[in-house]
């Protein structure tokens, strides 16, 4: 149970930062990865969502016994933005710095599983 705390502490604790600064980086993403940023809904909309995982990874982490059943959506949230992340770099249409924190989400997807998996026999103590 203490893997699955830490590693969803730690989940959390990164996409905090990593996620955050993105609202305040609109301008500069234009600049940076042209064009600039037409519809600024989606850009925003997705580091809202983002953020929202964020505070669902520490809830999770506060009793994943409770939220085990959370785990599969978050490991999901994480496989979608590595495998979109993975396709766009070898699409030469995303940067390497971008494949890299896909493959970062990919890591936490993995580790995500394995403390749904490794709880699963808590859950069944419980029963």
């Amino acid at each position: 149970m203490t893997f699955a705390k830490r590693l969803f502490w730690l989940a959390g604790l990164y996409g905090v930062t990593v996620v955050v600064p993105i609202f305040f980086l609109e301008a500069k993403w234009g600049r940076d990865y042209p064009p600039p940023i037409t519809h600024p809904e989606f850009y925003y909309g997705f580091a809202g969502v983002g953020l929202a995982w964020q505070i669902a990874f520490f809830i999770i982490a506060k009793n994943p016994l409770r939220y085990r059943a959370i785990m599969i959506p978050g490991a999901f949230e994480k496989l979608s933005f590595a495998s979109a992340a993975s396709v766009l770099f070898w699409q030469g249409r995303t940067s390497a710095q971008m494949f890299g924190f896909g493959m970062i989400d990919l890591l936490l997807a993995i580790l995500f599983l394995i403390a749904f998996v490794r709880l699963k026999q808590f859950d069944s103590a419980a029963e």
